[in-house]
């Protein structure tokens, strides 16, 4: 049995334990990392380290820091009355506001993770103050941020159409945007109807000073004791000296992030603790609140995902495919190969590896190169909701007040559809009709 074979045997047990046992996935997957890099790839301590994610491990704690300063001093409970006063009170457009935002920061150059990260933790508290679905309002983020992810100047998009330049490939700008957009699109209004988004419809608008958030900072009760909710005389909190400095930072966020390339993880820690310094007690809460179990969880997974890359687990799977004598069936494939991997690992870094991969593939003529690739990109993005990667990490991360082990295995579920069924769909729709 080849070392590339029981890597992969190995993933499968790690969640054949993790889903039956009450075992920390992260902890088996560094357990994992361990034992197949040093006993079946020769590993050593350092390039088992080589795999460990760094960069997400810092984007997860600053992000939630940041927020978690912001949840305690009321300032999220104060932009959750803010977006309901911005769409007149309607529930139901908040994911659509969500998504839009999103979509348009990545569109505009926002990494997508970056994106996920400064929205997320909004999205989600809104959710868990008036009783949305966390997977809805998580689905919504996710998929705006890829719908906007391929514009010719956003980050993906830019990366794709330069290996397809430097391959010497014909792509089309254009079509890799509108492919992606769409595919979104699409999944978001399925996702929204499935999760209760025509509930919310048939609410309709609700008040403000009626609804106000149970457990705010403007008070868990009123003044007479009763219920926030449903409450007539509770009134949304105010914007205090605290907050504002927390809205500036959290504007300050999305400027240093967009506007000069900062790294997400480092400027929300910085911010974070200036926050922290000058408002001790209100900040001294939030260090409890970083969510520790998702950081292991996301990074053991990782760490084990880069030792399989290593050990050219991904390369066995893209040579198997090229040997694949029937053309239809081979581009299949890769868009399965690229969806799977990437629901683990970096989607740009897939994407690199498997359009090189594909090259002779391509050139042979069969398959259409620019729909090929609109639909590997689209197929290794759109599974981006998934709890492993950098977006479905940073979701789950940002849940509140949720049962976190249930909601984990929510987007478990989620994204399992979304890895069976998008690779198929853009097949379908993207290659099967230019075939021949």
């Amino acid at each position: 049995m080849s070392p590339q074979v029981v890597a992969i045997i190995v993933l499968a047990v790690v969640f054949l334990v993790a889903t039956t046992r009450s075992v920390n996935m992260g902890a088996l997957a560094f357990a994992a990392a361990f034992g197949v890099g040093t006993l079946v790839a020769d590993m050593d301590a350092d390039a088992i380290f080589a795999g460990f994610p760094g960069d997400l491990f810092v984007v997860l704690v600053g992000v939630t820091y940041l927020f978690a300063i912001a949840k305690a001093n009321g300032t999220t409970d104060w932009l959750v009355q803010a977006s309901i006063r911005l769409v007149g009170g309607r529930l139901a457009l908040v994911p659509w506001v969500m998504f839009v935002i999103t979509a348009a920061l990545t569109a505009i150059g926002a990494v997508s993770p970056a994106a996920v990260a400064i929205v997320a933790p909004l999205a989600l508290g809104f959710a868990a103050e008036y009783r949305i679905s966390p997977l809805l309002m998580g689905a919504m983020v996710v998929h705006g941020a890829q719908a906007g992810g391929f514009s010719p100047i956003s980050v993906y998009g830019s990366i794709v159409n330069g290996i397809v330049a430097r391959e010497g490939l014909p792509g089309n700008e254009l079509v890799l945007f509108l492919a992606s957009l769409v595919a979104n699109l699409a999944i978001a209004a399925i996702v929204f109807v499935v999760c209760g988004g025509l509930k919310l419809t048939r609410a309709g608008a609700v008040s403000i000073r009626r609804f106000a958030p149970v457990g705010s900072a403007s008070g868990g009760t009123s003044a007479s004791g009763a219920s926030a909710e449903g409450a007539p005389d509770a009134e949304p909190p105010t914007l205090t000296p605290v907050r504002g400095a927390t809205l500036a930072a959290l504007v300050a966020l999305v400027v240093c992030a967009l506007g000069f390339d900062l790294d997400v993880g480092l400027t929300a820690i910085t911010l974070a603790v200036l926050l922290s310094v000058f408002w001790p007690d209100t900040s001294k809460r939030a260090i409890g609140q970083i969510t520790w179990p998702t950081v292991l969880l996301i990074c053991g997974i990782l760490t084990y995902v880069g030792v399989m890359q290593e050990m050219g687990t991904i390369e066995y799977a893209g040579n198997a495919v090229s040997e694949v004598g029937v053309p239809l069936l081979a581009a299949l494939l890769i868009c399965y190969i690229g969806a799977i991997v990437s629901a683990f690992a970096s989607s740009v870094g897939i994407m690199g590896a498997l359009i090189p991969l594909a090259v002779p593939f391509l050139l042979e003529g069969a398959v259409g190169p620019v729909a090929m690739i609109a639909a590997l990109a689209v197929a290794s993005t759109v599974v981006d909701v998934s709890p492993f990667s950098t977006n479905g990490a940073l979701v789950l991360a940002s849940a509140q007040h949720v049962d976190r082990d249930r909601f984990f295995r929510q987007l478990l579920v989620y994204g399992g559809i979304v890895v069976a069924a998008a690779p198929a769909a853009v097949w379908l729709m993207l290659i099967v009709p230019g075939f021949g």
